[in-house]
């Protein structure tokens, strides 16, 4: 940041510890942060956390958000800021959304969540502040990095369509063991609900949704062999964006060599309602531990003829390892979730954008060169 800005940020869970740590420690001019979660003591103790975590002189208070309502504290701190960073379950996004419209405050999250996704679209079309959604990882990063290389694709080769678009995550640990090959990283119900809920692609230059964990294929990426499938809200807003451009677009989960077949196991008999959903997290929790050491593993490509007629493709590959940020060190799961989320703050309160800003929407060579964003994923 290049000024003073009131920075809220919501939840007090492993983002919203990191994000604040970022941007404490690496703005240019030092933010007033404030920590809200459900629960006082977490946001106390997160607050805490980044005050001894960064190296830099950065004001951070805690306050309590309960799950339902409004206390006058919120009031009082939601008129002093400029900024709400949701670092919340999607569920709770369009409520949270619904608080930055009513206080003039700009507004970014991190959902892969599409029904909810929907819902902020709608509540802040007529906004007079800006919405960036889904500005995290995957969705987030992975979709600027994939738009970013099929624009540089076409304009490299003198074409305006391709015929392969993919792009894909995984949020790994070092080493894995049978039977589920995994280790959480992240949200448990995060990891159930992409899982279940079904995907948008591009098929056929053509819009279309399929099941999620539908299209299971190997791949290789830097000598290392990894299983892929399909998986929801990762590709964000990108098969809207590329209608007709591109022929075959999907975004997809990479994880180690035999975790799919296992989880599909899981799922026998299983439909896709939110019991189903929380039947396979229970499931997973019930053996597979939560694991620190973590890596993110990303790979984006694009294909298609070039003017001449020549087949062309252009890939980018990157694996992240956990980062020292101030006096803390960060797993990989949260630099690289976080980063996207602070470089939308960025983008947001320095370009005074309004209303939706959707990934599409974004500069991608300026958005992945961001002050933010370097740091954690180098120059692309």
């Amino acid at each position: 940041m290049k000024k003073h800005h009131t920075i809220i940020i919501a939840g007090a869970g492993g983002i919203a510890e990191a994000v604040g740590l970022l941007l404490a420690e690496w703005s240019e001019v030092h933010p007033t942060l404030f920590i809200g979660d459900r629960i006082p003591e977490k946001a106390k103790k997160v607050a805490q956390w980044i005050m001894e975590g960064t190296t830099k002189p950065c004001s951070v208070q805690d306050f309590h958000l309960p799950e339902e309502g409004i206390t006058d504290e919120m009031k009082v701190l939601f008129d002093e800021g400029d900024i709400i960073l949701d670092c919340l379950p999607g569920s709770q996004g369009p409520r949270i959304a619904q608080f930055a419209k009513d206080f003039h405050m700009h507004y970014a999250n991190l959902t892969e969540y599409v029904a909810e996704t929907e819902m902020i679209k709608e509540l802040a079309k007529d906004a007079k502040t800006g919405f960036v959604l889904q500005t995290g990882l995957a969705p987030g990063y992975i979709d600027l990095l994939a738009h970013g290389l099929f624009q540089q694709f076409c304009n490299d080769f003198g074409v305006d369509k391709a015929d392969k678009l993919e792009f894909k995550v995984g949020a790994l640990t070092n080493h894995a063991v049978a039977p589920h090959f995994y280790g959480f990283t992240w949200s448990p119900v995060g990891v159930a609900t992409e899982y279940m809920k079904d995907t948008i692609v591009l098929r056929d230059f053509k819009k279309t949704t399929l099941p999620s964990l539908s299209e299971r294929a190997s791949i290789i990426i830097d000598g290392i062999t990894y299983e892929e499938d399909l998986t929801s809200g990762g590709a964000a807003d990108l098969p809207d964006a590329l209608l007709g451009k591109v022929r075959s677009l999907d975004y997809k989960t990479l994880r180690h060599p035999g975790h799919y077949s296992w989880v599909e196991k899981q799922l026998a008999g299983s439909g896709n309602s939110n019991d189903a959903i929380k039947d396979l997290q229970e499931k997973m929790e019930a053996v597979i531990p939560h694991i620190e050491d973590d890596q993110i593993v990303l790979y984006a490509t694009v294909e298609g003829k070039d003017a001449t007629g020549v087949l062309r493709r252009r890939e980018v590959a990157k694996r992240i390892s956990p980062l020292k940020v101030g006096n803390h060190q960060l797993r990989a799961i949260q630099t690289t979730t976080a980063a996207p989320l602070a470089q939308a703050a960025q983008l947001l309160l320095e370009d005074s954008l309004t209303g939706v800003i959707q990934q599409s929407q974004i500069d991608p060579t300026a958005f992945l060169n961001g002050d933010y964003i370097v740091p954690v994923y180098g120059k692309v």
